[in-house]
């Protein structure tokens, strides 16, 4: 067991209503820890020294899981290594909440039972920064994810902060603190870890502890928060995670350009290499890399040697695949039309269709400065686009987006509002006579 003790820097003197104090407490067979005494104080102390219990022995991690059991929400964060592999390979585990916090190593602790029944307690809230990763991690290891979720980079815009903002960011905003991210690339297979390193990755859980409960309140305050709660259950779905090999060219850019039989090919070789990325567990772009999925679909060569005028085919790829690549093209060729379900030409949008999308984005806009939202979180082109064509995919026909913009928005379509231009400043209108 080691200790990592480390100290606050913070940018200038703040006051804080969640900042936790620091105080000594006894893990039974642990020894004497510092961690966050139970309740806030009223000054973050810039001084003070936090520590965080490297964990990585079965009886530590069972009485620090029986130290956490009851807590009502859990920070969580997973560093992990997939630069080589196509599932993320698990490699830490940190985990805060009011009394404690912990780095657990997986690869020293071959049965996570315990700390596993908590992390998929429904009664405990799960606490991440853009947790979509660290998801598919849980999801791989047990066909499941933990749920309920709290994600502070899908909660950060529902409070006026950035869209999209990082940890680093979120932290600096929240509790005014400069992180420091030396070891955002560090090999996190290796060990053994660094105090340096363990200090790290403690911090991505330590400072979430403290941020979670002023973004909550925030969030509580504007009445928002059943907004973030319907957002993270999309994370808990596990089909969120388990995508099919088929639908795999939805992740590849550029494939709405393609016509006919190229968007066939393109999408056989997409569910080709996405089941062979898995069951060889190599990364996507090692079997072959997006740019040579889009040429091969463009130029469909069916022989070996045509593969080698494919400018973004490499040498090793044509000679391990070669042969199966050009077989998927030529079975996607003899498909006929009605199954391809790809051979029109990708249709344009009008110049009408066009206007109406300038006009209905200027709605977004005027709805989303009246909630002190970014347009973009509300609603983006493509959304508008589904939303006219009554697609249940548009977001804003779900959720806090359909009660807050979608009623508006159809009854400018239906007639019952109009735009007006006065100095300078656009408004929405009702038609009285409509």
């Amino acid at each position: 067991m080691r200790y990592v003790y480390f100290s606050v820097n913070t940018k200038k003197e703040k006051t804080f209503r969640h900042a936790y104090r620091y105080t000594s407490f006894k893990l039974p067979g642990c020894g004497c820890i510092a961690a966050p005494a139970q309740g806030p104080t009223h000054r973050f102390d810039r001084s003070m020294r936090l520590t965080s219990l490297y964990i990585d022995t079965p009886a530590v991690l069972d009485t620090f899981c029986a130290r956490i059991a009851d807590a009502p929400w859990l920070a969580i964060d997973t560093e992990f290594m997939r630069e080589k592999t196509y599932y993320p390979q698990f490699c830490l585990i940190q985990i805060a909440t009011p009394g404690i916090a912990a780095c657990i190593d997986p690869l020293k602790l071959t049965d996570l039972t315990s700390l596993y029944k908590i992390i998929y307690d429904t009664d405990i809230v799960k606490v991440l920064h853009a947790c979509r990763q660290d998801m598919e991690i849980f999801f791989h290891l047990r066909n499941e994810v933990p749920r309920p979720l709290f994600d502070t980079q899908i909660a950060a815009p529902l409070i006026g902060l950035n869209e999209q903002i990082g940890y680093a960011g979120l932290i600096a905003d929240i509790l005014n603190i400069q992180l420091h991210k030396g070891h955002s690339r560090t090999d996190w297979s290796q060990r053994p870890l660094t105090e340096e390193q363990l200090r790290y990755a403690a911090e991505d859980v330590i400072y979430l502890a403290q941020a979670y409960p002023i973004i909550r309140e925030r969030l509580k305050a504007s009445n928002r928060l059943g907004w973030l709660e319907s957002e993270c259950a999309i994370l808990s779905q596990t089909e969120t995670y388990n995508v099919a090999p088929e639908s795999a060219w939805k992740r590849i850019a550029g494939t709405a350009q393609l016509r006919n039989r190229a968007q066939a090919v393109l999408k056989a070789l997409a569910a080709w290499r996405e089941q062979t990325a898995r069951d060889e567990n190599l990364p996507r772009g090692w079997i072959i890399k997006d740019d040579a999925v889009l040429d091969l679909a463009r130029q469909q060569p069916q022989q070996a040697d045509k593969l080698r005028q494919v400018r973004s085919m490499d040498e090793r790829g044509i000679k391990r695949y070669g042969p199966v690549i050009c077989r998927i093209i030529a079975q996607a060729l003899k498909q006929p039309a009605d199954i391809n379900g790809a051979n029109e030409k990708p249709a344009h949008r009008s110049a009408n269709l066009e206007a109406l999308l300038d006009t209905l984005g200027a709605i977004v806009r005027l709805i989303a400065e009246h909630n002190k939202l970014n347009p973009g979180l509300l609603a983006s082109r493509k959304d508008l686009e589904l939303f006219l064509a009554g697609d249940q995919e548009s977001r804003l026909l779900q959720g806090w987006r359909q009660q807050m913009a979608a009623e508006t928005l159809q009854a400018y379509l239906d007639g019952k509002t109009s735009l007006s231009a006065h100095q300078s400043k656009l408004a929405l209108l009702p038609n009285h006579d409509a």
